[in-house]
């Protein structure tokens, strides 16, 4: 059992180790566990996965989730939290499932507190690494073996996806020879990680150089629940070059964003899906470790203003807290368009 309860990029950030995973167990039966109906939608395509297990323990609440997380009691031989799910919530569930074999990052930070030790395989986690590269470390404890190479993150666009961006790019028909960006402005607000966004009327202001200086069509994707955000960008930027993106489904959004010739985004589940698909893709990076982040074999260029307090986020259960005195959250809040511009001028 995979437990990839912690958002869409975590989870789709264990796909190269998934595949590992399934080389170097052919005949294992390999199911998942998942919270968030985008992380369901990514491992529901996989060959390598025979079962998903959707279940949202944040709606359920306490005791549902606990009869729940039994009734999977001693079906598993061996239970894995994906990296960097190390949080004490996390490792109970690991522990109640009641595998021989529970896998685990051990935490520089907090690692006792959250009950880190419930894990009986570990690696201790180091800040140098990708979580990618944290998580094939864990396969290769389970298997005793070693890979030299990890493949790329894995998003498979079906072919329903495609039909349904084929009808999207009908109704607004860009020209064959239009730059088309694409913008996620949004994040998880979970843990005040909704301070490392880059401010709404700056995706505006740059949308509007871009459509004015190269004819750019500019779409802005996100979640259900970051509509406004969205539509809150478009009617800044105030063209009809630029467009909401609503789609039903996770597969929807990555058909549609295979179409863009560049992506602009914050530190964000849509940042990995970029990965996945190849896209040319610039980052937005305020207080987060690019170690542990960075579009993972895609060509990409990251903005920062590299202050000499970041990067202050690193993984524990606490809450992002900017302590600067003379501006909070200054690594994304002085961050100028022109700043962002000039990297992504690099791909025009």
């Amino acid at each position: 059992m995979i437990i990839a309860l912690s958002g869409i990029g975590d989870a789709l950030m264990f796909t190269p180790a998934l595949k590992l995973l399934r080389q170097d167990f052919p005949d294992a039966q390999i199911d998942t566990l998942v919270m968030f109906g985008g992380a369901r939608d990514l491992y529901e395509r996989l060959p390598y996965v025979d079962n998903v297990v959707h279940f949202n323990f944040m709606r359920e609440g306490y005791l549902p989730s606990l009869k729940f997380v039994l009734s999977l009691r001693k079906k598993y031989d061996v239970s894995f939290n994906v990296y960097p799910s190390n949080r004490k919530e996390y490792n109970v569930i690991n522990y109640l499932i009641g595998a021989k074999q529970r896998l685990g990052v051990r935490y520089l930070r907090s690692d006792l507190s959250n009950l880190g030790f419930l894990n009986n395989m570990s690696i201790k986690e180091d800040d140098s690494l990708h979580n990618v590269e944290e998580n094939k470390k864990l396969v290769e404890l389970l298997s005793g073996k070693t890979h030299s190479t990890i493949g790329n993150l894995d998003f498979p666009v079906c072919e329903e996806d495609e039909e349904f961006a084929a009808v999207f790019f009908k109704d607004i028909k860009p020209g064959t020879d239009d730059l088309l960006v694409g913008f996620h402005a949004g994040c998880s607000v979970l843990k005040n990680h909704i301070n490392r966004r880059w401010e709404p009327d700056k995706f505006a202001g740059l949308a509007r150089k871009l459509i004015d200086d190269h004819n750019a069509r500019v779409f802005v994707f996100g979640g259900p629940d970051e509509q406004d955000l969205k539509s809150g960008i478009v009617n800044k930027i105030n063209s009809d070059k630029a467009v909401s993106v609503a789609t039903k489904n996770l597969g929807q959004t990555a058909a549609i964003m295979k179409r863009m010739n560049i992506f602009v985004t914050n530190d964000s589940s849509l940042m990995h899906v970029a990965s996945a698909l190849q896209l040319y893709t610039v980052v937005i990076i305020g207080p987060t470790n690019t170690n542990y982040i960075s579009p993972w074999q895609t060509e990409h260029r990251l903005v920062s203003l590299n202050l000499d307090c970041a990067p202050c986020f690193v993984y524990s259960p606490k809450p992002l807290i900017c302590t600067r005195t003379d501006k909070k959250y200054k690594c994304v809040r002085d961050l100028e368009i022109e700043k962002v511009y000039e990297e992504v001028k690099h791909y025009l």
